[in-house]
């Protein structure tokens, strides 16, 4: 577990260098309180229970894509909408979206996130099926399925004021609902390391 946010958080400090070269002089916006960057992020994947077996989620590599917009001022009340995609040979690959509400804190530069929300995951079955029809089995090759999918994340996150790009390394975990009569709820985990970037206006 500790190694596992070691690699992320020096993800996300890789990026930290490269946000004094893009803060424009004279701005007195903080990026805190902007709304509508683009976000984006490398994701890991994992079919699993909440900070369960970490370690498989690198072989499991996906992107996103989102942007957010802020409820207030203080940009600490926000709404995110992301989509992703993810591949993973043993669970199946997953093509999402989804919208979050949630609570950003800020703490000097840094600051945190807690978010809930709602989305739709398409699950792609990770080998061929095949279907009896007429007492012959007929391959019907991957199929999917889209479900209905619960995400709750945490993240962390660094926005200097005037700065247009600000890293983040993020945790979060999914329902997905319907995947067949004998599981109903299926659990899922991502881990993300991304950034927001804001554009001039």
């Amino acid at each position: 577990m500790k190694k596992t946010l070691f690699i992320l958080l020096s993800v996300g400090a890789l990026t930290v260098p490269s946000i004094h070269a893009q803060t424009r002089a004279g701005d007195a916006s903080p990026v805190a309180t902007a709304s509508w960057p683009l976000t984006v992020s490398l994701q890991f994947h994992s079919l699993s229970m909440p900070f369960q077996d970490l370690k498989t989620t690198f072989s499991n590599v996906g992107i996103g894509l989102g942007t957010e917009f802020n409820y207030n001022r203080r940009g600490n009340l926000i709404q995110t909408v992301q989509v992703g995609y993810y591949r993973n040979r043993y669970a199946g690959d997953g093509l999402f979206v989804s919208t979050q509400a949630g609570y950003r804190p800020h703490f000097g530069h840094l600051y945190t996130e807690f978010k809930v929300g709602v989305g739709w995951n398409y699950t792609v079955h990770p080998n061929a099926t095949i279907q009896l029809r007429e007492g012959q089995w007929h391959s019907l090759g991957r199929t999917g399925k889209g479900l209905l999918m619960v995400p709750i994340g945490i993240s962390i996150g660094y926005a200097k004021p005037k700065a247009f790009i600000a890293p983040f390394v993020a945790y979060q975990f999914f329902a997905l609902s319907g995947y067949n009569p004998s599981v109903p709820l299926v659990p899922n985990q991502l881990l993300q390391a991304g950034t927001h970037i804001y554009f001039a206006n």
